[in-house]
């Protein structure tokens, strides 16, 4: 949860309700209704007025953790982006490229040149085939106009979210059409993967990278994703997978693409030389935005923690920390806004930030030493339990969501919130990040020796195959190098 999220659009009535409603909607089992979270390069084609792509340019960064600043990777993909484009239909294209300080796994381009790719992708990736694939797919968006060719459905949604905000008298069924309309949009974007596809192997392949790289790392995001959902750290976070899905007919088509250029083994690969630029590569959440371990939340810069109730597992994007029990049954969300200091928590609790508040249910109590408020609240098949925090200059927004709030669930919730604590200096400079650490196989090494070394609470041995793009039965030869996680 990063500090964007502060002064959000949560402040609103229409906005609260369709955060919720979308957050709520992605807790459902039902396939057909989860929300997808588009690639901006997916959404609308931008202008070329440098205020419009400046002011685009500092929205993904807001959304993406900003900025990784590392001089030598970024130069590798800027010479592997220039070797692209010399090679493509468009070689008079010029992209600026910017690395997301994000552990998603996505990349997008935009109209006017600037290419996005997140750390998350890159650490993913293992060699420079798999990542020119991906850089290429993104190109061929561009080549072939996608963005522009649906910028028509894109201001759909933008009047759609507009009605939402201003003119609907309930928001809720708004914000369901406008989670319908994103995804009518995702499918009509899915239905040019195939093109863009085919547009990146050509280009990867007569730039002189393994052509196969594109159906290698298909097949590692798929795996990646299966291993999320086993773990139960899939959420809401948006990926490459919400708009480019794995499928096993496009993974089908993308190794078609690559038979018509070469054989398996030919073209460039260098996936020793590409860990080498990995070495030491932040890995998963930044403490700069706060990190989610099971139903921990630790942010340092912040200088608070909680724990959410037992079954739950966080998920920590820019905007706000989720959460989702196993089952489905009940989630949670936790934001932070700004309350004037001369409002008190339960005037805040009743100003109508959210419908259908219990007046009389509104109380004032303390955590751990910081003024605090709770309420309840409903809303169709849902019940909620608010509560609202101090803390410092700002105030910390909890919404607990259940479709059965007895008094066991209610009890949950409340002792989750007594766990809001300030964390000590200590125990703030204790928390790092975890890295990537490049290591050689020793003769005695196995894929199990080496798992068990992964800084990974759970799923370790999964864990080290997806990231070394091994299979189940794959092993390790001495001398290989392979990517590790360490603390």
């Amino acid at each position: 949860m990063g500090e964007a999220s502060r002064v959000g659009g949560m402040s609103t009535k229409a906005g609260v309700a369709a955060a919720l409603v979308l957050l709520l909607a992605g807790c459902s089992s039902t396939p057909d209704n989860h929300f997808v979270s588009l690639p901006v390069s997916q959404v609308a084609a931008q202008s070329d007025q440098e205020p419009e792509a400046q002011r685009e340019h500092a929205r993904i960064l807001a959304s993406y953790g900003g900025t990784y600043e590392n001089a030598r990777l970024h130069a590798m993909i800027e010479k592997t982006v220039d070797r692209l484009v010399a090679a493509s239909e468009r070689p008079d294209l010029k992209y600026k490229v910017t690395i997301l300080n994000s552990p998603a796994i996505n990349a997008f381009a935009l109209p006017n040149g600037k290419l996005y790719i997140t750390r998350g992708l890159i650490a993913l990736a293992n060699d420079k085939a798999e990542l020119a694939s991906v850089l290429a797919h993104e190109m061929g968006h561009v080549i072939a106009r996608h963005a522009a060719i649906r910028e028509e459905q894109a201001r759909q949604v933008a009047i759609i979210s507009h009605v939402v905000s201003d003119v609907l008298s309930d928001p809720q069924m708004g914000a369901l059409a406008l989670a319908k309309s994103k995804l009518t949009l995702a499918a009509f974007s899915r239905a040019q993967e195939f093109e863009a596809d085919g547009i990146g192997v050509g280009i990867s392949a007569r730039a002189g990278f393994d052509p196969f790289g594109a159906s290698r790392f298909l097949t590692d995001m798929q795996h990646n994703a299966d291993l999320k959902a086993a773990s139960g750290t899939q959420l809401h976070a948006p990926d490459f997978l919400s708009s480019h899905p794995a499928t096993p007919e496009r993974v089908r088509n993308a190794l078609a693409n690559a038979r018509q250029f070469s054989g398996p083994g030919a073209g460039e690969r260098d996936h020793a030389e590409y860990l080498g630029y990995l070495d030491g590569l932040v890995y998963g959440e930044d403490p700069s935005e706060g990190y989610a371990r099971g139903r921990h939340f630790l942010h340092p810069k912040l200088g608070f923690s909680f724990v959410a109730p037992p079954g739950f597992t966080l998920d920590n994007t820019a905007q706000a920390v989720l959460g989702l029990k196993d089952g489905g049954g009940e989630a949670l969300r936790l934001d932070v806004v700004s309350v004037p200091a001369e409002q008190s928590l339960p005037d805040y609790l009743k100003s109508g930030w959210m419908e259908n508040v219990d007046l009389g249910s509104v109380e004032e109590f303390s955590v751990n030493g910081f003024p605090a408020a709770t309420a309840t609240a409903g809303g169709g098949s849902w019940s909620f339990r608010l509560f609202a925090v101090r803390f410092g200059s700002d105030v910390y927004r909890f919404i607990f969501a259940a479709k059965t709030r007895d008094a066991q669930v209610d009890r949950s919730f409340r002792e989750s919130i007594a766990t809001f604590r300030r964390m000590t200096l200590k125990e703030s400079n204790e928390i790092k990040p975890l890295h990537m650490k490049v290591v050689t196989v020793g003769a005695n090494d196995t894929v199990e020796k080496l798992a068990r070394r992964m800084a990974a609470s759970d799923h370790a041995l999964d864990r080290f195959r997806v990231l070394n793009g091994l299979g189940a039965h794959d092993r390790l030869k001495p001398g290989d190098k392979v990517k590790i996680v360490v603390e």
